[in-house]
């Protein structure tokens, strides 16, 4: 029996999920996404925190290009906005996300890390949207993630020149938080995900819904939605308990 195109490993409240595709550089095909979009779409109820990564020292090289060949206009269309879809339930369905990057995270791929919350880059890491050089322009929301992260700009020259960006790089503009040492993107990946998942579970889900939409606001309704937001975590027993513990010098313990 063959090994899933991704693999699903659930310890306590943490999932981490590896692209399988050995050989391809892990690169995304029908069959990967819709096993993404399946997890996330309805992921075990203890799950609160996702660790994506890879296999053979790759995160994901993109679009497996050899499903485009024949598609008609209209097929790709509607390709782009079945990856819009899966993108979105990724960065806002409500689990923190933490990328373990090294190898390739490249054209699609780097649309999948820019959908997650955390991300880490190992030195192996290059980072780049090889698209305008094939012919083709992005379609896996890499305009609204990688344009918001990089700036209109620079990704517009990113684009046009094909250049490749290496994890230091990467960290100084935003495409990651982390740079780390070779081997080292996991162990780090496993300690912010633990830090994660002791959070309360409503400031979590208030910190991936609402701050990136607030920066798609105007600064007055911004701010009335963090008032709102603020409003709804201080009321909740995790609030009580989170000043409790601050007052009593201890950990808390959320739900």
């Amino acid at each position: 029996m063959s090994d899933p195109i991704l693999k699903i490993d659930i310890q306590n409240s943490i999932a981490t999920l590896t692209m399988n595709r050995p050989g391809k550089r892990n690169a995304m095909c029908e069959e990967l996404l819709e096993a993404l979009d399946a997890f996330f779409s309805a992921p075990p109820k203890e799950v609160r925190v996702v660790i994506l990564t890879g296999v053979e020292g790759h995160f994901c090289s993109g679009l497996d290009l050899s499903e485009h060949v024949h598609r008609s206009a209209e097929d790709n269309l509607y390709h782009s906005r079945r990856w819009h879809t899966v993108m979105e339930k990724i960065q806002f369905g409500g689990l923190a996300v933490v990328s373990a990057m090294f190898g390739a995270v490249i054209g699609g791929g780097l649309e999948l890390a820019a959908s997650t919350h955390v991300r880490i880059a190992e030195p192996s890491t290059i980072f780049q949207l090889p698209e305008g050089r094939r012919g083709i322009f992005v379609g896996g929301g890499a305009t609204a993630r990688v344009g918001r992260l990089l700036g209109a700009d620079r990704m517009t020259e990113m684009m046009l020149t094909g250049r490749k960006y290496d994890a230091e790089t990467g960290v100084a503009l935003g495409l990651a938080h982390y740079a780390v040492g070779e081997g080292e993107a996991m162990a780090l990946a496993q300690t912010l995900a633990g830090k994660i998942a002791r959070n309360a579970p409503l400031s979590n889900y208030l910190m991936i819904q609402s701050i990136a939409r607030i920066t798609d606001m105007s600064q007055a309704d911004g701010l009335f939605t963090e008032s709102l937001a603020a409003a709804l975590s201080q009321t909740t027993p995790d609030a009580e308990e989170g000043l409790r513990a601050f007052l009593e010098k201890r950990a808390p313990k959320f739900r």
